[in-house]
């Protein structure tokens, strides 16, 4: 894609990086611009990439929802555009590749929801996130859905109640991105990251991944019940088979193509 454009997409080796380049518009999340990254997304997601970096131009990572696509509009119209992020977030979670959020400046509200719904997020230690509805006239109700499944009941109900602007360690320490770095170490550490997360076989992890977010939000019993069909009927598969068998003969495995 040109510079000109929404989304920028940059392969580079086994990893794509899907840039948000709505720098004007803080990376507000628009109709059209969701749409486009869902887009870029899928199309990512078949390809053989190993993995997957979510960046953004301009000075921040993302304001969340665009309110010129939003003021005046009506019930069905917002209800719609919810349901078109949405899509987003749970494309980011069903492509086979691992998704690392690469966090600089702020990520408010939806773009709060979407570092959330990356597999893993790294953020310079200047970045801040915040869900301020709570103390605005409209509540960060699906953005909450995302990050209170990161970091949990009573810390998601502090972002929310609060609406306060929360700094990279603590987003850290609550569990809502992996590391907070060095703004100078941003990209270094996205990459090693991302380069940890995608040894092993891709089909494999690519089928982990899925399988990971399927059981999240089962009860215990039923998570265990679903995670042991997978697994033992992943034991059949090449890649189990050569990884087993790469152990027991004390080498390193090949995996099929």
């Amino acid at each position: 894609m040109s510079e000109d454009k929404d989304v920028l997409l940059d392969r580079d080796g086994p990893f794509t990086t899907i840039t948000m380049n709505r720098p004007k518009r803080r990376n507000a999340l628009s109709r059209t611009f969701l749409e486009d990254l869902t887009e870029a997304f899928q199309r990512t997601g078949d390809t053989d990439a190993r993995g997957i970096i979510l960046a953004a131009n301009g000075p921040v990572f993302s304001a969340g929802h665009d309110f010129a696509d939003m003021a005046g509009a009506s019930h069905a119209d917002v209800r719609d555009l919810l349901r078109v992020c949405t899509d987003l977030m749970r494309t980011i979670q069903s492509v086979p590749q691992v998704v690392v959020a690469r966090v600089h400046g702020l990520a408010t509200a939806a773009g709060c929801q979407l570092v959330a719904s990356c597999d893993l997020a790294v953020a310079a230690e200047s970045a801040g996130f915040a869900a301020p509805g709570g103390k605005g006239g409209w509540f960060c109700h699906t953005p909450l859905v995302a990050i209170s499944h990161n970091i949990g009941r009573k810390r998601a109900a502090e972002m929310a109640l609060t609406g306060e602007i929360f700094d990279a360690a603590t987003a850290a320490d609550w569990g809502l991105i992996n590391y907070a770095v060095p703004d100078e170490d941003l990209d270094k550490a996205t990459h090693e990251l991302l380069t940890r997360a995608t040894q092993g076989s891709p089909r494999s992890k690519a089928l982990g991944k899925q399988a990971m977010y399927a059981q999240l939000d089962r009860p215990e019993q039923d998570a265990y019940a679903y995670a042991i069909e997978v697994m033992a009927a992943s034991s059949q598969t090449p890649e189990a088979q050569e990884g087993m068998n790469a152990f027991l003969e004390k080498r390193h495995p090949t995996w099929p193509a």
